[in-house]
């Protein structure tokens, strides 16, 4: 009898830990300067090997997808099976595998949970398919599939620029933080935001090459700001009361919406003002979703 190959692959949370928007190309994209970084809270990609192709969605938030996103149609429009098509056409291995989707980060939150959980695909067939993941043809592929696929690749701190096809080493030593992820239960659309942005454009940030602690690394992300926070409380002005809920706990370090939200984080001091930051906040907000984790440590497995 021959072993049926199967692997779970965790599919981080991207924050931009700051996001500055550097200019708008002629095909109507604009061009972004962001540190980006993964939480332990995230999303699973469960493969395995099937007779044919098939895609499920499990989790608290497999509801939210529309009925075009949850079918296993090889021409689904989600970004997980696009990802499987895209990589099965390229390198000609039949997409003969079961994928199941643990969706436990809430939709279009700023949290790159799509692109996640895409990158994750990604990642786990070239492990089942003995795949080269620094082959030429994988950057323009994950960047066809979204301008933040590339990032979450490895998932690791980076620095993104461009629309997302540019990637440098984020400062070395970046400390794992105690981090609060909020989200109000919102979804905010990526396009209507960018409509909003003032076209104040900003040039590219230079970041010190490391981080002596949590201190010096919160220190320097104050000198930077999401320059879509402004857009976002326009179309959500719920945001505003998240970052202020963060900002009035003990512990609190920084407060800051990621993406172009509506999920927010809170750095703070000890994981143990991290847990009871949240557990306040919940109190008060019952119908915000509320996670408690560690930045910078994430793991695929």
């Amino acid at each position: 009898m021959t072993q049926t190959k199967t692997l779970s692959v965790f599919a981080p949370a991207k924050l931009n830990l700051f996001l500055h928007v550097t200019g708008k190309l002629p095909n109507g994209y604009h061009t972004l300067d962001s540190l980006v970084a993964f939480v332990d809270i995230g999303d699973v990609i469960h493969i395995e090997e099937y007779k044919h192709f098939q895609f499920d969605i499990t989790g608290d938030f497999a509801k939210d997808f529309h009925d075009k996103d949850k079918g296993s149609y090889i021409d689904s429009t989600n970004l997980v099976v696009r990802a499987v098509k895209a990589l099965s056409d390229i390198t000609n291995n039949p997409p003969n595998i079961k994928i199941t989707l643990e969706k436990n980060l809430p939709l279009a939150s700023g949290l790159g949970g799509g692109s996640s959980d895409a990158a994750s695909v990604i990642w786990g067939l070239s492990q089942l398919w003995n795949l080269d993941l620094q082959a030429d043809y994988l950057l323009p592929l994950m960047t066809r599939l979204g301008a933040d696929v590339p990032v979450c690749l490895n998932c690791s701190p980076t620095i993104m620029r461009g629309i997302g096809e540019q990637l440098y080493p984020a400062p070395s030593t970046m400390p794992e933080t105690p981090i609060v992820l909020i989200n109000p239960n919102i979804h905010c659309s990526t396009p209507e935001i960018f409509t909003r942005h003032d076209r104040r454009y900003k040039q590219n940030t230079t970041l010190p090459g490391s981080f002596y602690d949590i201190y010096d690394f919160v220190e320097t992300l104050k000198h930077h700001e999401n320059d879509l926070y402004a857009p976002a409380i326009q179309i959500a002005p719920e945001i505003e009361n998240v970052i202020h809920a963060l900002n009035t706990q003990n512990g609190s370090l920084l407060a800051r919406m990621s993406g172009s939200g509506a999920s927010c984080f809170g750095i703070f001091e000890s994981d143990e003002q991290a847990e009871n930051a949240a557990q306040n906040i919940r109190d008060e907000n019952p119908d915000w979703w509320i996670k408690t984790g560690t930045l910078n440590r994430p793991e695929r497995y």
